[in-house]
């Protein structure tokens, strides 16, 4: 048996080795430098032409296309939800005539603009006035409002109808095997089981979905919907000062980062049993 009769005595600290000067390293040097001069010139000229006149006329009205902004995405984003479901289910569904229906409606309305699913909605819905009349539904499609809610809320759906599926079917089948051999019915091993699970894995992908639509909701100011871009564009039809959209873009710029935040939020605790 071995022993120690002296001690080590202590050793300084390795010299840290110096990184040399790449391409790469000088190039992103000169990136972020490039960055931080452009924010620094944004917030002189913010500082710099700040006019307390137009902000006591037009502020107001940029906190009521602010209000209108997020009630246009929430509400379409919560109505998208609902109609998604459905949607995914018939995507998955084993008929074939559902599955290509389902399908259909998604491609379509992901492989085409939003502005264009707008114009069809609000411009082309006209053409058919008087069929409307009859059923009582021209007085949701004669207001800009609600046609660019609607054109939302079914573009959304089918975004979200594909999130959903894709977040069902990562969710392993041995989950299904388990719950019918405890006698679970698959309804509710469906939504107490599989459900749960499948929105954990969505919830990154729906976060990304509700900045998008909030960025894209900025096309319902064209059809005369006085959201925050449509108070912009009135602010600066009447100003010529192109900081009124600047000031939009910081607008939305928080609204992003709120919600980033909140979304980190609400995974960190629906996710937390898995962190150790």
């Amino acid at each position: 048996m071995s022993y120690a009769e002296t001690l080590i005595p202590p050793q300084p600290a390795p010299r840290a080795v110096a990184k040399p000067m790449t391409a790469s390293r000088f190039a992103g040097y000169i990136f972020v430098a490039f960055w931080a001069l452009l924010a620094a010139l944004l917030i002189y000229t913010v500082i710099n032409g700040w006019d307390p006149e137009k902000f006591t006329r037009y502020g107001p009205r940029y906190l009521h296309g602010l209000w209108m902004t997020l009630s246009i995405v929430s509400l379409s984003v919560v109505c998208g939800a609902v109609l998604s479901l459905p949607l995914a289910m018939a995507r998955m569904s084993k008929s074939r005539v559902l599955s290509w229906l389902a399908y259909g409606y998604i491609y379509f309305f992901r492989g085409t603009p939003l502005l264009a699913q707008l114009f069809l909605v609000y411009y082309g819905l006209g053409a058919f006035r008087p069929q409307l009349e009859s059923v009582g539904l021209w007085w949701f499609f004669r207001d800009a409002w609600f046609c660019g809610v609607f054109a939302m809320t079914i573009n959304t759906a089918a975004y979200q109808a594909e999130i959903l599926r894709g977040a069902i079917e990562s969710v392993p089948y041995g989950q299904r095997e388990a719950a019918d051999a405890l006698g679970i019915h698959r309804v509710i091993a469906f939504r107490k089981i599989i459900l749960p699970q499948a929105f954990i894995v969505a919830l990154r992908p729906y976060g990304n979905e509700i900045i998008l639509l909030i960025k894209g909701s900025a096309v319902v100011a064209i059809i005369t919907v006085l959201d925050l871009m449509g108070e912009t564009r009135y602010a600066f039809s009447r100003t010529f000062d192109y900081q009124t959209y600047l000031w939009a873009a910081i607008f939305y710029l928080a609204i992003v980062e709120a919600l980033r935040h909140l979304w980190n939020w609400i995974e960190r605790r629906l996710t937390r049993h898995l962190k150790r």
